[in-house]
């Protein structure tokens, strides 16, 4: 039974609940575990989810289905938050925030074993090796580790160089060496004094100490030169240019902060998920940089949120900062480390860096949601063409076609192509008709159907899985004729479309089929055919222009078409060109062609 309905029972649970830190823990009925929290006063808070009425439904809801309730206390609400937040992520209750990230981040680790080895890995092992992340970057931790190689030539090796086999040379030398990657340690090539030097170089660049590590080479660089040891200050030289080079890449806000935790945290209201961003900046340098999504489950409030943020990243990317940047006062508190709410200055600029970050996460995260949307909604447009037209194949790749002419002049057609259910405009092409004499609509569709999946299938590039043909049962059996003559008739579906009634004629069907006038389906379709259409009439138009224009300029010898363009475009008609006198037309042509054209149109016109 519910403790919401069995009021005694519950009275007797609340007394028997201490006034202390602690984490409790709501059962249902079948003993499942559907909510954890924290609380600095236990009684208190648990106490509140009874005795006032909630405006969410879904905490109305939970606090209906809390059969049982147990509690565990703790010393501080530090300890709390934790406890809650390790408990949270054994248990993943149905009603508590859920933390998206369950990423496993690569670490640098420094082997515990004679002259040890550096590399990344994603497992810890208590070994007594040495561990530095973990890096929410993986081109970072690649360049670092580029970094160190090119430095340092470490072995990359897994035999066992103790004092023993070392000394006996039980390990030959091997290509790293000879490739000059390795200073050959295996064969005393390298003392262990000079490789642990190595080692603590590379601790202090892993920690972000790199201009403790430059100074100390460039002291280094300078002795050996006054020893007059050009060649090894020489090296020196190339690895503080190295070092340098990747200091380069860092983010530097201000060489006066040093080791703290910057957190924002902003608001999807869309889809009720919250963004948290953390950075970590070391010796004035941005080195980290991370965005974890939670998803509200019942009315948290921002601070609640930003909490159980804070402890699950410094646990996660083991951050032990002792100062921490956030953008409102917290109600609570962490052993060894303050909370700063910058006002001014460089920490305040950095709060505005974490929240800009924040800002363009959100747009992304929103544009690939209504991209996911959008390829959702065409995907249910191709399974209804695929439905509503009888189609064996999902209708990805759509081809329609029109014819366009003038009481036979200038025959023209026109090819529009659909893809995903939207125009791929550079897939369009257009047509002169050759073989057809006079306004044949039927022969007209029956040549240009042949030329254009002849030419597809020469060039063995996809064919679509529909075609359109603008027109009915005739249109339609030209197009069949010709995919009949290429022998791929049944592998492309094909439709006619008549424009009247809007009838679609499947070929063999003595009867059209009618869609509805809302269908998305037919939406598609009308699209189509209006679009190639629309291409048809347009080059059926500047063809006409073209031709217009030649049989009344373009047989005078001696000029050219860009002289004559340049007139049309100027006088824009032919009457306006014959009304100008010599002197206008040298204006646009210059004084040669103007006066061939002008003794021209007084001879003809």
């Amino acid at each position: 039974m519910s403790l919401y309905k069995d009021k005694e029972k519950l009275k007797s649970i609340l007394s028997s609940i201490p006034k202390l830190p602690g984490v409790y823990q709501y059962f249902d009925k079948e003993g499942n575990i559907i909510y954890i929290g924290k609380a600095k006063q236990l009684r208190k808070r648990v106490s509140s989810y009874f005795n006032r009425e909630h405006d969410q439904a879904k905490t109305y809801i939970l606090v209906k289905k809390i059969a049982e309730i147990k509690h565990i206390i703790v010393d501080s609400e530090e300890d709390a938050l934790l406890l809650e937040n390790n408990l949270i992520k054994k248990y993943k209750p149905k009603y508590n925030i859920l933390l998206k990230d369950d990423k496993s981040f690569p670490w640098i680790c420094i082997k515990n074993e004679d002259f040890p080895r550096v590399f990344s890995t994603r497992n810890l092992q208590k070994d007594g090796s040495e561990y530095y992340g973990p890096y929410t970057n993986l081109k970072m931790v690649s360049i670092i580790l580029d970094v160190i190689k090119s430095l340092f030539k470490l072995r990359t090796c897994k035999h066992n160089l103790n004092y023993e086999n070392v000394a006996i040379g039980r390990y030959k030398l091997c290509l790293e060496y000879h490739i000059q990657n390795c200073h050959g340690p295996c064969q005393q090539r390298q003392t262990k004094d000079d490789y642990d030097n190595n080692i603590s170089q590379i601790r202090n660049i892993l920690k972000g100490n790199i201009n403790q590590v430059i100074a100390r080479m460039k002291s280094e660089m300078i002795q050996l030169a006054d020893n007059y040891e050009f060649e090894k200050a020489h090296l020196l030289k190339q690895k503080i240019d190295i070092l340098s080079n990747y200091q380069s890449k860092s983010t530097i806000v201000s060489p006066s902060l040093n080791n703290l935790d910057v957190y924002s945290i902003l608001e999807n209201e869309t889809n009720g998920e919250v963004y948290v961003n953390f950075m970590k900046v070391i010796n004035g340098a941005i080195m980290q940089v991370h965005t974890i999504e939670v998803k509200q489950k019942l009315d948290e409030n921002i601070e609640e949120i930003l909490e159980m943020a804070i402890i699950e990243i410094r646990q996660k990317l083991n951050s032990n900062s002792k100062e921490i940047i956030v953008p409102f006062n917290m109600n609570f508190g962490i052993k060894d480390a303050k909370f700063i709410v910058p006002q001014i200055g460089d920490k305040k600029k950095l709060l505005q860096l974490s929240e800009r970050n924040l800002k363009y996460y959100k747009l992304d995260k929103l544009k690939k949601q209504d991209n996911k949307e959008s390829k959702d909604r065409t995907q249910s447009i191709l399974e209804l063409m695929k439905s509503d037209l009888r189609l064996n194949k999902l209708p990805s790749h759509i081809e329609c076609f029109d014819n366009s002419n003038i009481q036979g002049t200038n025959p023209v057609a026109s090819c529009v192509v659909f893809k995903n259910a939207r125009p791929s405009k550079k897939d369009y092409r257009k047509f002169n008709i050759k073989t057809v004499v006079g306004a044949n609509d039927f022969a007209s569709m029956e040549e240009i159907i042949y030329r254009r999946y002849k030419r597809l299938i020469d060039e063995k590039q996809d064919l679509p899985q529909l075609v359109i043909i603008d027109g009915g049962k005739g249109q339609l059996g030209a197009a069949l004729n010709s995919f009949e003559r290429l022998n791929i008739r049944g592998e492309i579906a094909v439709i006619g479309i008549a424009k009247r009634l809007e009838e679609i004629f499947f070929p063999g069907d003595q009867y059209p089929l009618y869609l509805d006038k809302n269908s998305y389906t037919l939406k598609v379709i009308q699209h189509l055919r209006n679009e190639a259409h629309r291409f048809a009439i347009t080059f059926h138009r500047d063809k006409r222009s073209k031709n217009f224009i030649k049989t009344e300029l373009d047989d005078i010898k001696g000029v050219g078409q860009k002289s004559i363009s340049a007139l049309y475009n100027h006088f824009k008609t032919i009457e306006k060109i014959k009304e100008q006198n010599l002197k206008s037309l040298s204006e646009i042509v210059g004084k040669n062609r103007a006066k061939i054209i002008y003794e021209y149109l007084k001879k003809n016109y």
